[in-house]
């Protein structure tokens, strides 16, 4: 710079000096001419950054560009995936009833607590909620049966005996030898009221029964005769015959409502396990999670499901499946094997009213992998290079601060230094 200037001035004292001017309109031409030379002299000085500005040293213009203010927020990090919607995998219904299949329901059609699920030889087979399978009659002991039971149990005592007097005299009796008081028979005469029914096979039927409108008996473990009138009452308006008896086969029990799926079978076909299929009512999302990287798929993690609209709504980690599976494709030549392996993840859709009228579909699954609380943060945009390295903040008044970042987000960093503070406005280049 000094050699510039000086080079400038000597320029100025080797140039050829004019004679001087004769008269005003001399003295005029010179006046001007010395003006241009002090005009000149002064831009270069202003274009090499000469000018005076005391003690604050060089100030560069602020870049033109919006301003925005560093804020104070919770940053998190979103990872997308693909998943279907739908009611989830159909399961056969445990159909017991045997015979031929006289009707079906529609596909899709939703069935309640007390609702036909199909029809066997014409009868009913109903729908009733509860945990425990449907595995035995429900219907009061007969006496007869009873009192079989007392005979065959007085064999087995009589036998008993028998064995345990050869065992004390050490040779069986004789043909002639008579029985003991204590082994000879004695016919009794079977009860007349019938035995009861007890488990908690019955109190779940009998909870189903009175949910239905069928009372007058005590919701309990015991299947009794007021039970069996509230059955007649059930029976007579499915138009069955009124035994009072429950078959094995005539009740099918479900945690809740069902949605019917695909039949296995066409009427006329005989019944069996695999007759009908089932789901439940509530859509839900099923997501192939990479079984890598399935850390977020916890049973309760909150996530977003965006619809094929693009409508957004709230869902929930129900369940995570513990067997992992390849694609197809994925484990054959040009495939990563392992890599590629998925494990399903369910998640439910709490306001149902929200998914409107879809019923199936791609979704996306948007869950949080990292989150940063409470941290000041920038737009992305905001950011600018250093020349000494790093990246840093231009503020309003054109001056450059050197910043930390850490998690970006939703197109917004989170940013750290010692000049840095809630408020202060930083600049955007256009």
């Amino acid at each position: 710079m000094a050699e510039t200037v000086t080079h400038l001035d000597d320029a100025h004292e080797t140039a050829p000096v004019p004679p001087p001017p004769h008269g005003r309109r001399g003295r005029r031409a010179a006046l001007i001419a010395s003006a241009v030379l002090v005009v000149a002299a002064v831009a270069v000085i202003g274009a090499l950054g000469l000018g005076g500005g005391g003690d604050k040293g060089p100030s560069t213009p602020p870049r033109s560009g919006s301003v925005v203010p560093v804020t104070r927020t919770t940053l998190a990090e979103r990872t997308a995936v693909d998943g279907q919607l739908g009611y989830g995998t159909e399961i056969p219904l445990p159909v017991k009833a045997t015979g031929t299949v006289t009707w079906l329901p529609e596909q899709g059609a939703t069935v309640e607590r007390g609702g036909t699920l199909l029809r066997v030889d014409d009868r009913p087979v109903v729908l009733m909620y509860g945990m425990l399978p449907m595995y035995r009659d429900m219907a009061l002991i007969p006496p007869e049966e009873e009192a079989e039971e007392e005979r065959s149990s007085d064999g087995r005592q009589q036998k008993g005996s028998v064995d345990q007097q050869k065992n004390a005299d050490g040779a069986s009796p004789g043909p002639s030898a008579s029985p003991s008081p204590s082994v000879s028979p004695s016919p009794s005469a079977p009860s007349q009221a019938p035995r009861e029914l007890r488990g908690m096979d019955v109190m779940q039927f009998e909870t189903n029964l009175a949910a239905l409108g069928y009372t007058g008996f005590t919701v309990d473990e015991r299947f009794t005769i007021a039970t069996a009138r509230a059955v007649k009452r059930w029976q007579k308006s499915l138009g069955l015959p009124r035994t009072g008896a429950v078959g094995v086969g005539d009740v099918i029990y479900s945690a809740g409502k069902v949605r019917i799926g695909h039949a296995e079978v066409r009427l006329g076909s005989a019944a069996g396990e695999n007759t009908l299929g089932y789901t439940g009512t509530s859509r839900k999302v099923v997501v192939g999670a990479s079984a890598a990287d399935a850390t977020w798929a916890v049973r309760g993690t909150n996530v977003q499901v965006k619809l094929p609209s693009g409508k957004s709504v709230r869902g929930k980690v129900a369940s995570v499946g513990k067997e992992a599976s390849v694609p197809e494709g994925g484990g054959g030549e040009g495939g990563s094997g392992a890599a590629d392996a998925t494990i399903p993840v369910t998640i439910t859709i709490k306001d149902q009213k929200a998914l409107g009228r879809l019923e199936s579909g791609p979704v996306t699954v948007e869950y949080v992998g990292r989150e940063a609380k409470d941290v000041l943060s920038v737009p992305v945009s905001a950011l600018v290079a250093l020349a000494e390295g790093g990246n840093g903040l231009e503020t309003e008044d054109g001056r450059f601060l050197a910043v930390k970042t850490g998690l970006f987000a939703d197109g917004n960093v989170e940013v750290s230094g010692a000049a840095i503070r809630e408020g202060m406005k930083v600049r955007i280049a256009e």
